[in-house]
């Protein structure tokens, strides 16, 4: 079975490697957030994971023009933060312990 190709604004180097780590996954990472859409069109990516947190990464994903499926995570006790994502459309928001806890669920290709 061929890796999944996923599209990430991960600046965070701990949050990178848990991601790298992955053989299951083939991981593009983009410098800004403005690039996540396009990359993600020219790769087929399955999945866009950002760091909810990062500056620019909202307004990325309120423009709705970024395929596939997203998932964004960011702190537990930043709930406007964590509110806000959610209101932005088709966005799978989770706490960033619950993402990486159950990082085999959500990266599992769906059904």
């Amino acid at each position: 079975m061929s890796p999944t190709v996923v599209v990430a604004h991960v600046p965070d180097l701990m949050d990178r490697s848990r991601l790298t780590s992955r053989d299951d996954i083939d991981v593009t990472f983009v410098r800004d957030p403005s690039e996540l859409a396009g990359t993600a069109r020219e790769l087929g990516a399955a999945m866009v994971i950002v760091d909810l947190s990062r500056p620019g990464v909202l307004d990325a994903l309120a423009a709705g023009d970024v395929p596939g499926r997203v998932v964004g995570f960011g702190s537990h006790v930043d709930r406007d933060l964590l509110d806000s994502a959610r209101g932005t459309g088709s966005l799978e928001v989770m706490a960033r312990s619950q993402f990486f806890g159950r990082l085999d669920t959500v990266l599992a290709p769906p059904p």
